[in-house]
């Protein structure tokens, strides 16, 4: 069972525009210790600066050794890890907002997904099967307003096989964590 990760600063002070841990990323963590026995390699993203100071941080606090890549989703990963990543975690920004507001700055730009709320993963789903080593698998994060069913069909399209791995009702937002792995 994996423990809460320490991380008051989150939200707070200098962190004030980092997003907090909230109901979608307990249902990620909670997905993950129903499916993952050991995580040997770790790599984070993010596009803010501020985002990957801060997750640096939460490291720090958990006695965690990780160096977060600062990269619009994974382009500084390629080539270098193409066919290579065993477990790959997105938690996008989801929220059906307008257009304009997709890659705003501040904590906006950690939720703001623009059309139904897919305009990042939209842009992300065309690299995920390239970066999956041939066992690995691919956990998403989405709202019921994203068409997790649209979603699976589409990463169909990519050769990935998906279902929806775990789902929850969180006040207003139906979550759910959707599973690909390679066809």
């Amino acid at each position: 069972m994996f423990s809460t990760p320490y991380s008051p600063h989150v939200g707070h002070g200098e962190y004030a525009d980092v997003y907090d841990p909230a109901e979608d990323t307990f249902l990620l963590m909670d997905a993950l210790e129903k499916d993952v026995k050991e995580i040997r390699r770790l790599c984070c993203t993010d596009i803010n600066s501020l985002a990957a100071n801060c997750t640096l941080e939460s490291a720090r606090q958990n006695g965690v050794n990780i160096q977060p890549i600062i990269t619009d989703l994974v382009t500084g990963l390629f080539p270098r890890l193409q066919n290579q990543v065993d477990v790959l975690i997105f938690n996008p920004p989801y929220v059906v907002t307008p257009t304009e507001e997709v890659g705003s700055r501040g904590i906006k730009a950690s939720w703001a997904g623009g059309e139904r709320g897919r305009e990042v993963m939209d842009r992300f789903f065309p690299q995920v099967s390239s970066l999956l080593s041939s066992r690995g698998v691919f956990y998403l994060i989405t709202v019921q307003e994203n068409d997790p069913d649209g979603i699976i069909g589409l990463l169909n399209t990519f050769n990935l096989k998906g279902t929806v791995f775990i789902s929850r009702q969180a006040g207003r937002e139906r979550l759910s964590v959707l599973k690909f792995w390679k066809a």
